[in-house]
């Protein structure tokens, strides 16, 4: 088997086309929740605290000097990724939570009853008619 085909088995397979699906998704999901956060949910709390924007918060360990550039902890940034961060584990926890149910529906399915048994009585005269054949 060629490389070629090898490689082909190995991308039609629906696992992996499911995970690029599922990467795509991601990606642009964590643009949508970027853009929730940066441009909805962080002003009014930077306003609430006292028109703060929180991208410009640091903490300046060194001035810029000549072409020297700032030495500076940007904490502000960080707070807003971990404020997208808990919101997109939130939302996939939920997504997670309801494929579970889903999964859990289907297994607690009852699976079909068994035909009960033949009576005595319908035993007895198949195995009379099984040793008249003999």
């Amino acid at each position: 088997m060629s490389m070629m085909e090898e490689f082909k088995k190995f991308a039609v397979k629906g696992n992996v086309v499911d995970l690029a699906v599922g990467v795509i998704i991601g990606a642009a999901f964590g643009k949508i929740v970027t853009a929730l956060v940066n441009q909805i949910i962080m002003p009014p709390i930077g306003l609430l605290i006292g028109n703060v924007n929180f991208s410009n918060l640091k903490v300046v360990l060194k001035p810029a000097m000549g072409e020297a550039a700032e030495v500076a902890i940007g904490y502000g940034a960080f707070i807003q990724e971990v404020v997208n961060f808990l919101i997109v584990a939130w939302a996939v926890f939920f997504m997670v939570r309801a494929m579970n149910r889903l999964n859990k529906k289907n297994e607690e399915a009852p699976a079909p009853a068994a035909p009960p048994a033949p009576p005595e009585d319908i035993v007895l005269l198949r195995e009379i008619r099984d040793a008249l054949k003999k």
